[in-house]
């Protein structure tokens, strides 16, 4: 019986130290614009320079973005998001970074 009520006491706490780890990690967004100037196969190529994902993973944001008008590319460390939109820009694509 004590094992099950020390439960529901430990949970609130296990969530909270979960939530203070979540929020002291940076996060920030790279975001892809749609454009008329490069092909699909041009940006999707670009993409995975830049990020190492697969042709599918890769085809799906560019999709994303072509049918939408924008998609995330990337999520993660500030510095990260950097490179990644650095690579995407190499061609002239149309990126932001957004801070998390």
């Amino acid at each position: 019986m004590r094992a099950a009520a020390a439960a529901p006491v430990a949970e609130p706490i296990i969530r909270q130290i979960n939530g203070i780890e979540d929020e002291s990690v940076p996060s920030s967004r790279v975001i892809l614009f749609n454009d008329d100037y490069h092909s699909m196969e041009e940006v999707v190529l670009q993409i995975q320079k830049a990020t190492g994902y697969s042709l599918e993973k890769a085809e799906a944001i560019m999709f994303e973005a072509h049918t939408t008008g924008l998609a995330v590319v990337y999520a993660g460390d500030p510095d990260d998001c950097g490179r990644v939109a650095g690579v995407l820009e190499q061609i002239g694509l149309h990126v932001a970074v957004e801070a998390g």
